[in-house]
Formats: structure tokens, C-alpha cells, sequence
């Protein structure tokens, strides 16, 4: 089956009065035109899991006959006015979700079934908005909808609505001119996010609530669900081989794991340890695609600080070569950890601590008192770490300044986790270690870097490549990685002198 399409769609749903007529919206955002109504007669059935795990992240997956782009829609989220549309056409079965769609979805649907939940009949009268040149800037649709769900008790409904949708090549500050206009010709904001949320909203499981004055217990687990829902986009990225997507998924994973191991007092850190362990096999399997695109990048950014004249051959598509089977071997490495059932089980895992989690006495306390115990240790594990490189040279240094570097993500993850509750506080501290970790992240890529440039010139040698340049940017990685450390020993001393609250110690 052949790639789907993919579009990113503005639009807002507005309310309008019964017997109303259509807003005019010339002179509004840069429209001359106003065109006299298509009408479009669309029929849609909606997939989900029989526990809505898609509607209840916002996605929507349906089979559309009729209107220019019939077919099979997966919508999914970017923002509150913004969704990434993949379309594919409607070939196969009509009544079996396409296996693309299927794979894509598979870390929300966690391999249940999908089935269909809803039926929606739309009258659509579309009105195209366009600009002095003829050029569309938006769509205006009259929608009277006719919709059904199945279920325990069946429900039948009927509204009208208006959607303005932006054309993808109109500003999106545009909709907000839009919203005015329509504000104060009587439509009013549509409080539902789609028509068939509309349609099964109290079906739907509520999504958990912050409180004002949250426990302690809240405040992790908010924060484990923001990195599970970064984890889950990232997923879908990756699947579809999106720039940066494998790099999005590995930092979510990294900070699922530090939570569940920082925060283990608050959630049982007995209970969860499988699956932190498991976090680790995730990232280990993730680990090569990801090197793979940072070392070739700081490469040829390396390569274009060289003068021309001290570049010899043709080493520019040597490394393309090199890069394009590192690249390969980790996509394939990271496709197969998605597809496989290690990884579904540990999905069904992570989802289970996040909706059963396994809360500690501790977990019960107010924030504050309850969380100041876990970033302390976070803090003092860091300083450990740091004491440990004194007086360490060659490869036992560079080790141990990774170790270094990893615990003051650590302690980065920890302030970002109890933000909510000592953000103001933490922020200086929070910097400064920042900071470190940044310097020491460029030391050890000037460690990894070294590695790869020794590889290069020994396999570069083996077929006839003139490798001097490949020595030439190791000796100079090497007196980088030098000053990185003379940087590192100034910012650490500003981070044990640097604002920080009383009981961090």
C-alpha cells in the first residue's frame, strides 16, 4: 500500500442560531470573495478501541464517502486549532482499518481491536474565501449533521454547525481575524473539539484533573503522562520516519525512567522497576539511529570549519556513504523494536502505572513537604558524581564526566517534575545545572566523535581514502574536549555558589 498523504489542518467549529444565515467574511482577513455555497453530501464511520483509548487522546480514525478527498482519515493533534491529517485512499475493505493505520496507532490502541463506535451523515455547504488575485484563503462550511453511535444503548443526534478552515498556505495568525468576525456576526466557539466527540463526549473517560493544591502523588504522575503522551507522538514520528522524531522518543523514554527512579518513593520504585528496566532496553534499541544522525551532522559541520586546502578526496561522499548504512541498520534496529512484543508490553506496562499506579504512603503528602526529599537526593547524587572525577585523567575522566552529565539530567528532570509547585525557586539552580549538562554533552560528543573519526580512518585507509583531515579533526577534538572541561570546572563552581533554595542543602 502506498505512503498516506499528509496535511496540516487549521479550522475552528462554531455554534450558529437555528434559522441563521451564513456569516459574510468579506473584507475579513485580506477576503474579496465570498463564494455562493458547493454542497457536498459526506458519509463517515468512526474506528476506535470499545474503550475510545483514541478519543480519549484526541485522535479521530474514519472512512469518508463523498467530498473531494474520500477515503481514510487519521487525524491527530498538534494544538488546540491544529491537526496532522494522513489520508489514504479507499481501496481495500470498507469495513477493516487499513494495516498502516493500525501500525500507526498501536502505542494508543495497545493491539485492542478497533471497531466502529459512530456514524456521521453530513449536509456540507462549503463557502471558498479568496483574495483579491483569486487565491483561497480559507473555507466556511455550513454542516447539518445527522450522527448515531452503537454501544450498550444506542444515541441519535442532529446539529448544525460552521468550520472555518484556513487554507494550508494562509498565515495562522489569520483565524484569529476570523474569530472575531464570526464572534460578531452571532456564531459562538464550538466547545467540542469534532463532531463525533460531539457525538460519545460522555462516553468518553474523563481525563485526570490537576488540583489546586495537589498531592504529591499528582504531581508525578502529571508529569508521567506528559512524557507518556510525548513518547506516544513520537511513536507515530518514528513509524513515519518524521525528522527528529527518534530523538523525541528517546528523551520521552529517558525521562519516564528518571521519574520512576527519582520519584520512587512517591511511586512504589518496587512496582515499577521492570519497567524501568525495560525504559532502558527501549533507549539502548533507540541509541543508534539517534548517534547515528548527531555524529554525522557535528561531522560535516566539522568538516566545512576545515580549509579547503588541508581536505583531501572526496571525503564529503565517503561519509555519506559510511552515515547512509549506520542509518539504515539503526532504522531498521528501531522498526523492529516497535513492531515487536517486548515493546507492546511495555506500553501495556507503562500504561498501567499511570492508570493503577502504585502509590506510596509519601505520595499522600501536600507537594511541597513530599517532593523536596527526591530532588535533594537528586541534587546530592550529582555532587557525588562530581567528586568522583577529581584527580581522574584520560578515558577514567571522559567516563566519569558522562556519569556526571547524566546525573545533572537527572536533576534537571527532577526540577522540571515539581516545576508546578517550586518553579520560582528552582529556576536559578535549575539553570546552572543546565548549563552543565549542556558542556558536558559537548564533551562527550568530542568523546564519541574521536571514536568515529578513529573508525573512519582505519576503515578509510582500508579502501585508498587519503585520511589526514579524519587525524586533522581528532586532534582538534581533542583540544576542544580540553577546553570543554576548563568550562565545565567554572560552571560548577558557579553551581555550588548559585541561588538555590535552603533545603536543596
Amino acid at each position: 500500500m502506498a505512503a498516506p498523504s499528509s496535511v496540516t489542518e487549521r479550522e475552528r467549529k462554531y455554534e450558529i442560531v437555528a434559522g441563521s444565515g451564513v456569516p459574510r467574511l468579506i473584507g475579513v482577513a485580506g477576503v474579496a470573495t465570498q463564494d455562493a455555497p458547493v454542497e457536498q453530501m459526506l458519509d463517515a464511520s468512526y474506528y476506535d478501541t470499545e474503550t475510545f483509548r483514541l478519543a480519549r487522546s484526541g485522535i479521530t480514525l474514519r472512512r469518508r464517502v463523498g467530498g473531494h478527498d474520500a477515503g481514510w482519515h487519521l487525524k491527530l493533534p498538534v494544538s488546540a486549532d491544529e491537526r496532522h491529517e494522513l489520508q489514504l485512499p479507499p481501496t481495500g475493505d470498507p469495513h477493516k482499518v487499513p494495516g498502516r493505520f493500525r501500525r500507526l496507532v498501536r502505542a494508543y490502541t495497545l493491539g485492542e481491536k478497533l471497531v466502529p463506535i459512530a456514524h456521521l451523515r453530513t449536509d456540507r455547504f462549503a463557502h471558498r474565501l479568496a483574495d483579491a488575485d483569486g487565491r483561497t484563503v480559507a473555507t466556511l462550511t455550513d454542516d447539518h449533521v445527522t450522527g448515531e453511535a452503537g454501544g450498550a444503548t444506542a444515541r441519535l443526534d442532529e446539529w448544525r454547525e460552521l468550520e472555518l478552515e484556513l487554507d494550508p498556505a494562509t498565515e495562522p495568525g489569520r483565524l484569529e481575524e476570523f474569530d472575531r468576525a464570526l464572534a460578531e456576526a452571532g456564531a459562538s466557539a464550538s466547545p467540542w473539539s469534532s463532531k463525533l466527540r460531539r457525538l460519545i463526549d460522555d462516553r468518553v473517560p474523563a481525563s485526570a484533573r490537576g488540583e489546586k493544591k495537589p498531592s504529591a502523588g499528582e504531581v508525578v504522575l502529571a508529569s508521567l503522562r506528559e512524557h507518556h503522551d510525548r513518547l506516544r507522538r513520537a511513536d507515530v514520528g518514528v513509524r513515519l520516519d518524521a525528522g527528529d522524531s527518534v530523538h523525541q522518543m528517546r528523551v520521552a523514554t529517558r525521562k519516564l525512567r528518571s521519574a520512576l527512579r527519582t520519584f520512587g518513593s512517591i511511586v512504589d520504585k518496587k512496582a515499577t522497576a521492570p519497567l524501568v528496566a525495560e525504559l532502558k532496553w527501549l533507549g539502548r534499541q533507540l541509541s543508534p539511529a539517534r548517534d547515528t544522525e548527531v555524529t554525522e551532522e557535528r561531522l560535516r559541520e566539522r568538516l566545512d570549519e576545515v580549509p579547503s586546502e588541508l581536505v583531501f578526496g572526496p571525503l564529503r561522499q565517503y561519509l555519506t556513504r559510511y552515515f547512509a548504512r549506520e542509518a539504515e541498520e539503526g532504522r531498521t534496529r528501531a522498526m523492529a523494536t516497535l513492531t515487536g512484543k517486548r515493546y507492546l508490553k511495555l506500553l501495556r506496562a507503562l500504561d498501567t502505572v499511570l492508570t493503577e499506579p502504585s502509590l506510596t504512603a509519601a505520595a499522600r503528602k501536600p507537594a511541597k513537604p513530599g517532593l523536596r526529599k527526591s530532588v535533594r537526593k537528586a541534587a546530592r547524587k550529582l555532587e557525588r558524581a562530581e567528586a568522583a572525577t577529581h584527580g581522574l585523567e584520560g578515558d577514567e575522566l571522559e567516563k566519569a564526566l558522562h556519569d556526571v552529565r547524566k546525573k545533572a539530567k537527572r536533576a534537571r528532570y527532577a526540577a522540571d517534575t515539581v516545576k508546578p509547585v517550586y518553579g520560582r525557586k528552582l529556576r536559578g539552580w535549575r539553570k546552572n545545572v543546565k548549563a552543565v549538562q549542556s558542556t558536558l554533552g559537548a564533551h562527550q560528543d568530542t568523546v564519541v566523535g574521536r571514536d568515529v573519526l578513529h573508525h573512519l580512518t582505519i576503515a578509510g585507509h582500508g579502501e585508498g581514502q587519503n585520511t589526514f583531515t579524519f587525524g586533522l579533526l581528532y586532534a582538534q577534538d581533542a583540544g576542544r574536549a580540553e577546553k570543554l572541561r576548563e568550562t565545565f570546572a567554572t560552571q560548577w563552581r558557579r553551581l555550588r555558589k548559585g541561588d538555590r533554595p535552603g533545603w536543596l542543602g
